[in-house]
């Protein structure tokens, strides 16, 4: 229940979490959350402004002796990604959040918890509300659009903020410490393609691949998790090769940020072939399983007879299509040389939709080197060009290169140190943070990224770990304490 949530500590922070959580706030749909975040700012008697994209602005003057710090920007993004599973009833437009404590985290019932980043809204919500936080002078920012094109950060325009630093809380392991985050680009191939009847002596087949963790495609991309649309395709590639299997449908993955955990796909074969298709599925099934049974346990992969569909893909084009999501790349493309055990370049493919005569491929490439990003952008298109499809690259954003004389990463790294016992983990992450976008307007701003511990983002194992959220609070708080001065 989500009061359970408000009786955990810190209150001030849980509070304002669960407040947000109650209003629905999906990428792109922010209306609601807005007009929430604006009423915020103004029943306070702050200073607040929407710009023209929808991000709101809300303004603090210093607490008393705090005045000659230099002011801060208290970043944080308003829309959350919308992930359920399959048997979870759920409408993310018209309902909150349903959170629950389960030991030392906090989770939603089949669904994400929407705790990045609204931990760090709720946060600055904290601040903002408070009467006995030390602070200097704030301009807490909180943009849209985050999860699934950046547009609230890029639409932000030059000199609607004075702060000289810039703490962005978006960061999910609490003794990390973000100086640099990977840019990217969306990879979009399309094509049209001709609908065959179905010869009547075909028979229909569902398939489906379920059961996978799913995850943040750039924080989780070099796990090893299991990718449902590569996985349905190697299994529909086989079927072709071995039985003449063709294709109907295909409906795999769904946000481009997210690792695809599911897909589905209407099939046909030789009715003649029945059994020893079954019989081959059973056998491709069990080898993905033991391919990835540490990572994904959970794995399922059903075949089920039924009604064979009116229509089938041509097959030019199937063939086509099965061999280029198959030499697609997916996964870490290339390990950085200059920063150990950092992901420089990967590529999600994210989503694969066939169905009705339209092919819909949607991938997400990311990397901290924009000549990399731009090598596996070009590979990915040769390769469905290849195929007769149309590739648009779009929504592209640049990577936020590290700056290791920062002077407000010493101050964070002294205190941390001082407050932890042991030195933090200064490092650059592959993800796509805000603050390379806001760096091109505000080129001067000291920038820095941290953030409580938050696993599982972008999928409905999301949660949160109350201690670290404990820890991380008081962080903040002495952080505001210690801003240098201006």
């Amino acid at each position: 229940m989500n009061s359970e949530i408000r009786q955990l500590e810190p209150k001030q922070l849980w509070n304002k979490f669960a407040d947000l959580n109650a209003v629905p706030r999906g990428s792109k749909k922010e209306e609601r959350v807005i007009a929430f975040m604006k009423n915020f700012g103004e029943n306070l008697g702050l200073e607040t402004m929407v710009d023209e994209v929808g991000n709101v602005i809300i303004k603090k003057p210093a607490t008393k002796g705090m005045e000659s710090k230099t002011t801060a920007v208290l970043q944080s993004h308003l829309d959350m990604v919308h992930q359920k599973n399959n048997d979870t009833d759920f409408d993310f437009d018209t309902q909150g959040i349903d959170m629950v404590v389960d030991g030392d985290w906090v989770k939603a019932k089949g669904t994400t918890l929407g705790a990045d980043n609204g931990l760090g809204v709720a946060t600055i919500m904290a601040i903002l509300e408070s009467t006995d936080i030390a602070h200097p002078a704030l301009e807490a920012l909180f943009t849209i659009d985050e999860e699934t094109g950046m547009t609230g950060a890029m639409g932000l325009k030059g000199g609607l903020l004075s702060g000289g630093i810039l703490l962005n809380l978006d960061t999910e392991e609490d003794d990390e410490i973000g100086v640099g985050c990977a840019g990217g680009v969306d990879i979009t191939a399309t094509r049209t393609y001709n609908q065959e009847e179905t010869p009547e002596f075909k028979i229909g087949f569902s398939i489906s691949v379920k059961g996978l963790q799913g995850g943040h495609s750039g924080m989780q991309i070099h796990e090893g998790l299991g990718n449902a649309n590569k996985l349905m395709n190697r299994l529909l590639f086989d079927g072709f090769e071995k039985f003449g299997l063709r294709i109907s449908e295909i409906d795999g993955g769904s946000l481009r940020n997210a690792i695809p955990r599911e897909s589905n796909a209407l099939v046909v074969i030789d009715a003649i072939h029945e059994a020893t298709f079954l019989s081959e599925m059973k056998v491709q099934a069990n080898i993905l399983k033991t391919e990835l049974k540490t990572m994904e346990p959970d794995l399922a992969i059903m075949v089920s007879k039924c009604e064979a569909p009116k229509m089938i893909m041509d097959l030019g084009v199937q063939e086509g299509l099965t061999r280029a999501l198959y030499a697609a790349h997916n996964g870490v493309y290339r390990m950085s040389a200059d920063i150990p055990d950092l992901v420089e370049t990967s590529n999600n493919i994210a989503r694969v939709l066939v169905k009705e005569g339209t092919i819909h491929i949607g991938c997400l490439t990311r990397s901290s080197v924009e000549s990399s990003k731009i090598d596996l952008a070009n590979t990915l298109r040769a390769t469905f060009e290849l195929t007769g499809c149309e590739v648009e690259l779009s929504g592209d954003y640049p990577g936020w290169a590290p700056n290791m004389d920062s002077p407000i990463l010493k101050v964070m790294s002294s205190l941390y140190e001082k407050m932890n016992g042991e030195k933090p983990h200064v490092a650059a992450c592959h993800a796509g943070l805000e603050c390379g976008i806001l760096g091109q307007n505000y080129p001067n701003m000291d920038m820095i990224s941290f953030g409580p511990t938050i696993k599982g983002a972008h999928s409905p194992d999301e949660r949160a770990q109350i201690s670290s959220v404990q820890k991380y609070w008081k962080f903040v708080l002495e952080i505001l304490k210690n801003i240098p001065e201006d």
